[in-house]
């Protein structure tokens, strides 16, 4: 039989591969994103401003109570009152209205008495049972009052000159019943009605 010579070489067997090169380390683990997440940075980011307003909203409350200044007495209030009440000196009716309810409410808070709510002869009635004025305190008070309704119920319109008596009468009434303490120049400067504007 002859021999038959083909061009097609037969295919040659292909190597095996390396079974060593073809390992490959693992692959790192995959971020998964959590869809909460955003979630619990808005809570914790809310949290911390919360939190920083609270403190800063305490802060100013304590600054605030160490720049509080502590009431002025009753007596030191009635007498800027009283020296606010002579702008109104040339209308009679506001002027004894001004003057009277600042001694009444200066007496009420210095004595504890009602005497904004009461009638001039429920105060004064209440006024002879007490101690806390001298007999010449009660009788001074008295006509103060008195001549102070004659002009807010009576229409009774008096001049400066009685106007100016009245004031006198209310200073002098807080003067007299004032607490017993140590002078102090700058308040009486301040405060005290000089006489040249009683006269």
């Amino acid at each position: 039989m002859p021999l038959v010579v083909t061009n097609n070489p037969a295919p040659a067997t292909p190597a095996l591969a390396n079974p060593a090169s073809d390992i490959r380390d693992i692959a790192p683990p995959v971020d998964i994103p959590n869809p909460w997440a955003w979630l619990w940075w808005t809570l914790v980011a809310f949290a911390v401003i919360a939190a920083a307003v609270l403190l800063w909203k305490r802060w100013q409350k304590r600054k605030e109570s160490v720049l509080v200044t502590p009431p002025l007495p009753p007596h030191v209030r009635a007498k800027m009152k009283l020296l606010e009440a002579l702008s109104l000196i040339s209308q009679p009716k506001p002027f004894v209205i001004a003057v009277s309810d600042t001694a009444r409410h200066y007496l009420e808070e210095r004595f504890e008495f009602h005497a904004p709510e009461r009638t001039t002869e429920e105060f004064l009635h209440e006024l002879q049972r007490t101690d806390l004025l001298t007999s010449d305190q009660k009788e001074s008070l008295g006509r103060f009052l008195e001549s102070c309704d004659l002009v807010k119920f009576a229409k009774y319109e008096p001049g400066e000159s009685e106007l100016r008596e009245l004031h006198a009468s209310a200073v002098q009434l807080v003067e007299e019943t004032e607490p017993m303490r140590a002078a102090d120049s700058s308040e009486n400067s301040a405060l005290r009605t000089p006489h040249s504007a009683l006269k």
